[in-house]
């Protein structure tokens, strides 16, 4: 997948601060928003405010220099939240054993929507998730979207580590 423009000059930044870019995302018509989410890559620590407010700082410079954005848009900078979207390869092994849910971009064993629990990447970068006992295997380049499901056990253990 090539990256777009705003990609390539908003990940160096986001990384060089020492975050994970997790998701750009331009939405909107009339005023755009552009939501950028940052993680720390091995999950050692929550995101704060503060986190979110250096590398907005940091975009914002950035973003007012080259102007990417013809027209008037808003930038939000945020943690993934519990139910974060699993946008690389590494994000697959990092939450196995959690339920997701993937919506890919081909039919995968007559299915375009999958829900179960994710059992890892492997090193061709397949994804096995297990759904009702049945295992499918999706090409991390199939993928439209993954997202984690809130459950229980999720909550449970993000508190854990929240009070660690």
């Amino acid at each position: 997948m090539a990256k777009t423009t705003l990609e390539k000059m908003i990940e160096p930044v986001v990384e060089n601060l020492g975050y994970e870019c997790v998701r750009i995302m331009l939405s909107g018509n009339v005023r755009q928003t552009l939501q950028i989410m940052i993680d720390i890559e091995d999950g050692s620590r929550e995101i704060t405010v503060d986190d979110c407010a250096k590398v907005s700082r940091a975009l914002s410079k950035v973003l007012d220099e080259k102007d990417p954005i013809s027209q008037e848009y808003s930038l939000e900078v945020s943690s993934p939240g519990i139910d974060r979207p699993l946008t690389k390869p590494h994000h697959f092994d990092r939450f196995k054993n959690n339920l997701v849910r993937i919506e890919t971009l081909e039919v995968v064993d007559g299915r375009k929507r999958i829900k179960g629990m994710l059992l890892g990447i492997d090193e061709k970068k397949n994804i096995h998730v297990d759904m009702d006992g049945t295992q499918y295997t999706i090409a991390f380049d199939n993928l439209s979207k993954a997202k984690l499901v809130l459950t229980d056990e999720l909550l449970a253990a993000y508190q854990e580590q929240t009070e660690e």
